[in-house]
């Protein structure tokens, strides 16, 4: 079994911010996978069903960006996992906008769902790290994070989410180089 978290804040009004990217990244593979209905669980919301031969919990959690590792350890406790069992889709400011890259470990990079995630439950979780690029100015990072994909970028957002979802399954076998590869692939970036 695994889990797999989207990190995001609550409520309508942040649905389309940059920050909320992996809330929208489980959001699809729950509607294309067919998971069970979103159920209130953990401080957030869960979702289950298979990929490939692996069993999957998807969770938003609900308590706000910078206390998601909450909701998190909370989880990982219940379902008796580790760390190397819980998987964070969440936003990179240090990937340009439409790239991702996984690795596992690692630090925060002045990330609050990481930093509150690494202090509930320890460094050695898997990130899909989804690129959304940098304003420019380290001023300018909270309202960037916080402000909305713009029109212009609605189409790359859906393909990206849709490749991210399709290739799940390399995910849930552990084969993150794979995963990386045809995610490229289908995106036209190396």
């Amino acid at each position: 079994m695994q889990i797999w978290v989207g990190l995001g804040n609550p409520g309508a009004q942040y649905a389309l911010h940059r920050h909320n990217v992996g809330f929208m990244a489980l959001d699809l593979i729950a509607d294309d996978r067919r998971f069970t209905p979103w159920k209130k669980q953990f401080q957030g919301w869960t979702s289950e069903g298979r990929i490939g031969a692996e069993k999957i919990i998807l969770l938003k959690p609900g308590t706000f960006m910078n206390n998601s590792g909450q909701s998190v350890g909370e989880a990982m406790r219940f379902y008796k996992l580790t760390p190397a069992d819980v998987t964070l889709f969440h936003d990179e400011l240090d990937l340009a906008p439409f790239r991702v890259k996984v690795k596992t470990g690692g630090g925060t990079a002045g990330h609050n769902g990481l930093r509150s995630t690494d202090q509930h439950i320890g460094p050695d979780f898997r990130r899909v790290r989804i690129g959304i690029g940098h304003p420019g100015h380290k001023d300018r990072v909270t309202g960037y994070v916080l402000g909305n994909y713009a029109k212009a970028e609605i189409d790359p957002l859906t393909d990206m989410l849709a490749n991210i979802s399709r290739e799940a399954d390399w995910l849930a076998s552990g084969d993150d180089a794979r995963f990386m590869s045809e995610y490229a692939l289908h995106m036209g970036k190396d």
